[in-house]
């Protein structure tokens, strides 16, 4: 899955959360993450769009 992280190392990063968060809240944190993910991806393909563009008119 990750480099240097193991499946046991990321059953107990998921109980944490759990812990922290709560079961009705987890839904919501996950709908958060994947907007920003999402988000993140769009605008970096703008900028490299728009470094393609300017590398293009010289």
């Amino acid at each position: 899955m990750f480099p240097g992280v193991g499946m046991t190392e990321v059953m107990v990063i998921m109980v944490v959360v759990l812990l922290l968060f709560g079961s009705k809240r987890l839904p919501e944190l996950a709908r958060g993450i994947g907007k920003s993910m999402r988000e993140f991806k769009k605008a970096a393909e703008d900028v490299k769009k728009e470094i393609d563009i300017s590398d293009d008119h010289r």
